[in-house]
């Protein structure tokens, strides 16, 4: 890797933790910036014209480049390591749970967690509770579909973890906070577990 690593984020954020958890996992130092989603500080003119034009973090800054999107970041720090499969297929097989996890999982899971926990239910807006139900449905289906795999796999890609987990662990371990019941699914809980077990792993701030 060339440049200094810098983690631009929110600490709440579990796309931002997946980042620091890979880097933590490898050993791989991050320098951190701290910013505040709910006050608006990466929507600032600043912000957009020097960090992501997209307005959003996490963006992993390497030397004077900036790489947003969290999955990405993941990539770049793994690509090399154990967290990345060397057989052909199951780095695909990788990247499908890596995709299922943008796609299915975090737009339900992270998106209750973020309404109830931190916006609060009363200042959400009319649309938004009216979404409350199906992101809790697809939340849960997301849940369903990593239980059954769970139930007769140690972990996502074969027989280590991987960024599949990784990316997976970062809002699963904390959906109870968006309404979800982690013991209503015991396969993620044994996993969950697994995860915390690793060596270099780090809590969410």
């Amino acid at each position: 890797m060339s440049g200094n690593l810098i983690l631009h984020e929110d600490p709440r954020s579990g796309n931002c933790y997946k980042i620091r958890l890979t880097a933590a996992m490898l050993g791989v130092p991050l320098e951190r910036r701290l910013y505040d989603i709910m006050n608006g500080e990466t929507r600032t003119p600043e912000f957009l014209a020097n960090v992501n034009a997209n307005g959003r973090i996490p963006v992993l800054q390497i030397g004077d480049r900036f790489l947003p999107e969290s999955n990405a970041a993941c990539w770049y720090l793994a690509e090399g390591s154990s967290l990345v499969p060397v057989d052909r297929f199951e780095r695909a097989d990788m990247l499908r749970w890596m995709f299922f996890e943008q796609y299915n999982h975090e737009p339900n899971i992270a998106t209750l967690r973020f309404w109830l926990c931190f916006v609060g239910e009363a200042n959400l807006t009319p649309m938004q509770r009216d979404q409350i139900m199906a992101k809790r449905a697809g939340g849960e289906a997301a849940l369903s579909v990593m239980e059954q795999h769970l139930g007769v796999h140690d972990w996502f890609v074969g027989s280590s973890a991987s960024l599949a987990d990784v990316s997976l662990y970062a809002y699963t371990h904390v959906c109870e906070a968006g309404g979800f019941r982690l013991h209503d699914y015991p396969a993620i809980c044994r996993w969950l577990e697994r995860i915390s077990g690793l060596p270099g792993y780090v809590r969410m701030d």
